[in-house]
């Protein structure tokens, strides 16, 4: 199991340098993937921007949007150029996760209609692979490659068949180890259903606060963060991951059940946090 690692860019203290030695860090460390997670109306990096940057500075990592929240952007030929020139930038490693969301306000923010997000981004899905492809009326940069490869969130019916359709991986929300292999069977069951020979990558999310006091820190940031969900908030602070042996113990039980690779996404902007976490996740 591939472990990769997220970019601080929706904790609200994060600095410019900090993200920049974050993603530094990671590229040297040896995790697989740079991850950066999206939201509109919050005290946030955009998601496009800090990957850009990150792939000015990295040479090797896979940069990847799990998730980006690509329906609530008006324009889906901007939104290819910006992806395109990202992977352009960074020599081919872009990997472009999406889902419909959840957070009415962001696509409020942008006049676009929340309860038609998923149906938008099954066509935009389409739009972008048929412009990557060469096929987008003169509006470029090519990708660097054939293409750009999709993923795709979430875990209701209609996110599953998206995956099914569209992903090159499926991406799980965050959760415990325990009941990933039932996420797993049910993803693998929809994915047979929807004709696929192939079964996309399994990837998941789990949350980190490493070292001494920055539990406490972190448990609030995703009180904060994920306000909107109510008393599942709670749960997500309390899960956590703060010591050594937890984290062992997490990265064993997602590989044992089925996951190919998992995404510690940080709660501090500590760019030191990186090596307890190198430490103790990678082989």
């Amino acid at each position: 199991m591939d472990i990769g690692v997220g970019l601080p860019t929706t904790v609200p203290s994060a600095t410019g340098s900090q993200l920049i030695d974050y993603a530094q860090r990671a590229d040297r460390y040896g995790f697989s993937t740079l991850a950066v997670i999206d939201r509109l109306v919050y005290d946030s990096y955009d998601s496009i921007v800090a990957l850009a940057a990150a792939a000015a500075v990295t040479e090797r990592i896979r940069l990847a949007t799990t998730i980006l929240l690509a329906a609530y952007r008006p324009s889906v030929v901007e939104l290819g150029k910006q992806l395109a020139s990202v992977d352009r930038l960074s020599g081919g490693r872009l990997v472009v996760g999406v889902a419909a969301g959840g957070r009415p306000d962001d696509f409020e923010a942008t006049g676009v209609n929340y309860h038609h997000r998923g149906r938008r981004l099954n066509e935009m899905i389409e739009q972008l692979k048929t412009a990557w492809a060469g096929d987008a009326d003169g509006v470029g940069p090519r990708p660097a490659g054939s293409g750009i490869p999709v993923w795709v969130g979430g875990h209701s019916p209609a996110a599953l068949r998206r995956a099914a359709r569209y992903g090159g991986a499926w991406i799980s929300p965050g959760g415990s180890a325990s009941a990933y292999p039932d996420l797993v069977a049910k993803a693998r069951a929809v994915f047979r259903a929807e004709g696929r020979q192939d079964m996309p990558r399994m990837v998941s999310m789990a949350y980190v606060a490493m070292g001494e006091g920055r539990k406490a820190s972190g448990a609030q940031y995703l009180l904060d963060y994920y306000s909107y969900i109510g008393p599942k908030a709670q749960f997500l602070a309390n899960s956590v991951i703060s010591e050594e042996d937890q984290l062992r113990e997490v990265v064993d039980g997602f590989r044992d059940g089925g996951c190919d690779e998992l995404l510690l996404f940080p709660c501090t902007a500590d760019p030191e946090h990186l090596d307890l976490l190198a430490k103790t996740a990678l082989p």
